[in-house]
């Protein structure tokens, strides 16, 4: 699974019908240029290719009358909706996800019904224990990771990540339980998007010749 087409399946699907650039800002508004592979060049990338597999609509549009470059803006499909609610599903249960992968699919858990979210990160916690069992079984001595000498700490660093992350799942099936955030069904969402002319305090203002296409 590749986080650059999740997060901009997801950035188009909140807009609408979006240009390239618009794109663009949203994720640098996210930061998702700092803990995923949102680049320019790999956004603009992933919108010509998932245009031409036909997850996204190009729609031309004409110049503006003061001037300024013909842009192309994009629209999801039905094809594409599948595709997009289909990674943010996997990666909200699958415990092995890059990190890239996990925040985008937690960005964009809401898209989901509230109980769907909670079911998928129930199975998330369930499969996280599974392997913790698994590894604990087969590769620790039952006098602990001390009698792989140095090496045990690799065991223990995995252990304490999938402990940690089973703690966070947990805590988060809770909050939702409670009624935090607002899921697919219940209302007008929480809008995370950069309106339209609103300074991005986080851009990083590299040019790109794909800014204006």
């Amino acid at each position: 699974m590749s986080a650059i087409r999740l997060l901009v399946l997801g950035a188009v699907r909140q807009h609408g019908r979006a240009h390239g650039y618009q794109v663009r800002n949203d994720l640098e508004y996210w930061g998702a240029h700092e803990w995923s592979n949102a680049k320019p060049g790999s956004i603009y990338h992933a919108l010509k290719q998932m245009a031409k597999q036909g997850l996204l609509h190009a729609h031309e549009i004409a110049p503006s009358t003061a001037g300024g470059p013909p842009r192309t803006e994009y629209e999801i499909t039905d094809l594409g909706m599948a595709e997009y609610l289909g990674m943010v599903r996997e990666a909200l249960t699958n415990y092995d996800q890059k990190m890239d992968i996990k925040s985008a699919a937690i960005g964009f858990m809401v898209d989901l019904p509230r109980a769907e979210a909670v079911a998928l990160l129930n199975e998330r916690v369930r499969r996280i224990e599974e392997w913790r069992a698994a590894v604990t079984e087969h590769y620790v001595p039952e006098e602990g990771s001390g009698q792989l000498g140095h090496i045990g700490e690799i065991m223990n660093l995995w252990l304490h990540t999938a402990d940690a992350e089973a703690a966070w799942t947990r805590a988060l099936i809770e909050r939702i339980e409670g009624g935090a955030y607002t899921f697919a069904g219940e209302g007008e969402p929480f809008v995370g998007i950069l309106a339209d002319g609103q300074e991005n305090p986080y851009a990083t203002q590299e040019r790109h010749p794909g800014d204006t296409a």
